[in-house]
Parts: C-alpha cells; sequence; structure tokens
C-alpha cells in the first residue's frame, strides 16, 4: 500500500477546489481499505474517504489527516429468480457500470444515465435523477463498519433510504465505508420514461424506445442542462446540483404558493414521499433573483441550468461558499424556505 503526503485534492474533485491532503491512500481491495483504517488509526490521523469526487466541496485549508480513496474495481452478475443481481466494486465509474446494464438489456437504472461518481457513494445519497433513483434497484451494500472492525452486508430495508438520504449520511454518517453494492436490475424490462423531457422526446413515437436509446437521450438532456462532464466547459466544472427540492408539507407547501400567486406566479411541483409536495429548488433560485449565468469571473450559476454553482476560473472553495450563502439568503428572504445543500462539505 503506497502511502503519498501532501496530494493535491482538487484535481480528484469535479468542482476542482480545495487544498491538499496530508497523506493520501488508494485502496483497491477491501484488504487494503482495512489497513488503511489500522493506518489512520494508529497513527491517530482522521480519516476522509474519497469517492468519485462529484458531490463534494474541499476546503481550501485540505485536509489535515488521511485521505483514503476507494479503487475497487469488478462487475459480476448473476440471476436470481427474476432478477439480474450485479455486484459491483466501489471503485467502479457509475457511468460505465450504467452503460454495462444497459448493454446486458437490464432495465433500472437506465435514466440514471451520465452521472459522475463512483458506484460506492450511490448509496450514500440514494443518488436519482429522471424518474428513478437507485433505492429501487439496491439490494444490499457490503461496507466496512469503523465500529467494530469487521465487514458486514446490509440489506436495502436497513439502508433506510429516503429521497436523497440513507443511514450512510444521516444516523450512521461516518461509520461505514462502502466496499461493494449489489443492484437488482430487470432482464428485457422496459425503460422508465417518466421524467417530462423524457415523455416529450418520445412523446410521437409508436414504439416503446429501448434502453439504450434513453439512455442516450438522457445523457443529451444532462449535455444541454452543463449536468454532464465534458472537458474543457466551465458550466461542467461543479458538483452537480448544489441545492435540493424543499419536501413540504400540505401547509407549507399552501404558504409557498400563497405567495407566489401574490407576485402572479405558480410554482411548478409534484407529489413526493405520502402528503408532503417536492417543489423545484431551480424554480425558487430563479424566481429569488439569480438568473443563469449569475456570478463572477471565479465563481457563478452554471448558464445551462440554475442549481449547478461552477467554478469558472480558479475559484476557491470560500467562493463557493460566498456564492452558496448567497443564494440561501435570498431564497429564505424571498420564499421562508431554507435550501438545503446536497454536496459534503469536507474540511470547513
Amino acid at each position: 500500500m503506497l502511502i503519498q503526503e501532501n496530494v493535491p485534492l482538487a484535481p480528484l474533485t469535479t468542482l476542482k477546489v480545495g487544498g491538499p491532503a496530508r497523506y493520501f491512500v488508494q485502496a483497491y481491495t477491501i484488504a487494503e481499505v482495512s489497513e488503511a483504517v489500522s493506518l489512520a488509526r494508529s497513527r491517530n490521523l482522521a480519516l476522509l474517504v474519497l469517492g468519485g469526487g462529484s458531490n463534494l466541496v474541499i476546503s481550501d485549508a485540505g485536509w489535515p489527516g488521511l485521505v483514503l480513496k476507494i479503487t475497487i474495481p469488478g462487475i459480476e452478475e448473476r440471476s436470481q429468480g427474476d432478477k439480474s443481481l450485479f455486484e459491483v466494486g466501489a471503485g467502479e465509474e457509475w457511468d460505465k457500470f450504467v452503460a454495462h446494464a444497459v448493454s446486458r438489456n437490464c432495465s433500472g437504472i437506465e435514466c440514471l444515465s451520465g452521472i459522475p461518481g463512483s458506484v460506492g457513494g450511490t448509496p450514500v445519497q440514494n443518488v436519482g435523477a429522471y424518474g428513478q433513483e437507485v433505492a429501487e434497484t439496491i439490494e444490499s451494500v457490503l461496507a466496512l463498519d469503523l465500529k467494530d472492525g469487521q465487514v458486514h452486508e446490509l440489506c436495502k430495508e436497513a439502508c433506510s433510504f429516503r429521497y436523497r438520504t440513507s443511514i450512510f449520511n444521516t444516523s450512521e454518517r461516518g461509520r461505514y465505508i462502502i466496499l461493494r453494492v449489489t443492484y437488482a436490475l430487470t432482464p428485457g424490462g422496459e425503460p422508465a420514461i417518466l421524467y417530462a423531457d423524457l415523455k416529450k422526446y418520445f412523446g410521437g413515437w409508436n414504439t416503446q424506445p429501448s434502453l439504450a436509446t434513453t439512455r442516450e437521450v438522457v445523457r443529451q438532456i444532462r449535455a444541454s442542462k452543463a449536468m454532464l462532464i465534458t472537458p474543457g466547459d466551465e458550466d461542467c466544472r461543479s458538483a452537480g446540483s448544489f441545492f435540493k427540492n424543499p419536501v413540504l408539507s400540505d401547509e407549507q407547501y399552501k404558504e409557498v404558493s400563497n405567495r407566489a400567486a401574490a407576485k402572479g406566479l405558480q410554482i411548478p411541483s409534484y407529489p413526493a414521499l405520502q402528503a408532503q409536495r417536492k417543489i423545484s429548488a431551480a424554480w425558487l433560485v430563479e424566481h429569488s433573483g439569480f438568473r443563469k449565468g449569475y456570478g463572477n469571473k471565479r465563481a457563478g450559476i452554471s448558464r445551462k441550468h440554475a442549481l449547478a454553482i461552477v467554478n469558472r476560473d480558479n475559484a476557491t472553495a470560500a467562493d463557493i461558499v460566498a456564492l452558496k450563502e448567497e443564494i440561501q439568503r435570498r431564497v429564505e428572504e424571498v420564499w421562508r424556505l431554507r435550501l438545503e445543500t446536497e454536496p459534503v462539505f469536507v474540511g470547513f
């Protein structure tokens, strides 16, 4: 196991900001993960687990302890009843796995195409987009428990998946290191054409689109919103959607709707989580005075997506956080709602 010192972390994230890691280890096996954890404990080093770096804001000071990058590879497929189970190493690139599943004609994650990051990060915030989320297909998660040092397999129910949450980023944050994820996909299944843009695109079709076609269209939609990583495009230098869509009670939704009506506006919304309503964070941002492209030469809002804060040119983490707080303050002033952030903030 190679231990490096003072390794820059910004290049390992999609936002490209943040300082260095005092110590850095890249683990390709479960044994190396355990070894790195033991090393951190023996030297009393704070431990940061790094995946694909796609949902992360690292402080300008960096990380004073040990950064452990999970690079465990591998995709194994087996049949179980009417499902195909894919056991995938946490270090596999997520979109490559989606492409593999689609090539095997297995449905369940095709609308999650183009999302950056690694497989190990998907259970943490229950990654979702365009009508699907991984909670629908995750069968189990293999993880190292830092409490007892043992490897455990957690079933789907034990992960307590909710909208953009799981035990891994709520009640048990920092307890587990995800090593492998098993997904149960449907051989020969039809694509999920639920998202408005997908319905619009395929509206005139007389036949059901294939999984491959659906994947390609999802990637096109993401590219149009700068949510597909494209080298050289500053609008793609982001941590993805920076704010979660607020989920409101009926009473809260009524209050916000009345506030919008007083301005001659109507909030786009859709039912979510039983009696609650999920509303568009992007709409709230844009109707609080922040247009696409807002910002300065260093940090701003994407020209293609109101929820993406982008690193335009050598932005610092402090620049990103300052813009984030400006948006939150203004949305709260106008709509009396506090937007919650999606990325993980490290070293602040």
